[in-house]
């Protein structure tokens, strides 16, 4: 059998979490999308790229989608660990429903957060209160 029928029968059956979206962390902060696709562009078509907001949570981070999956996996095969400017970046395929249970973990401990605050309060007003009844 040759390399080029084993690597083939081998990518047939790809893991389900295998998809065209990639999620890319850890990119320098003033990396453009024209470098990006120079670099996930060797390896197939890409459909888009996004890039986070410079300004926001989500710099450093991008979104790369591509027109074929096989080229998206031979992608997060090649740059996961990828040195670009010094940052070595991490290429992971995009799971929606991670990243809204990461989304609601963190709406939750805001919320959390704001009945603590509120409790604290509310604690702190009852004590004045009573420290004035007790005069």
């Amino acid at each position: 059998m040759s390399d080029g029928s084993s690597r083939r029968s081998s990518n047939s059956r790809l893991p389900p979490e295998v998809n065209r979206i990639l999620y890319v962390r850890n990119l320098p902060f003033r990396i453009t999308s024209e470098e990006l696709y120079d670099i996930f562009g060797k390896y197939g078509a890409v459909y888009q790229i996004r890039l986070g907001e410079k300004s926001r949570d989500t710099r450093g981070t991008a979104f790369v989608v591509y027109e074929d999956i096989y080229d998206a996996k031979r992608a997060v095969d090649h740059l996961s660990g990828f040195n670009v400017g010094g940052r070595y970046l991490v290429v992971m395929y995009y799971q929606p429903a991670k990243f809204q249970r990461r989304a609601d973990a963190e709406e939750k401990k805001k919320e959390l957060e704001e009945l603590r605050r509120q409790v604290k309060a509310k604690k702190a007003q009852m004590a004045a209160n009573a420290s004035k009844e007790g005069d």
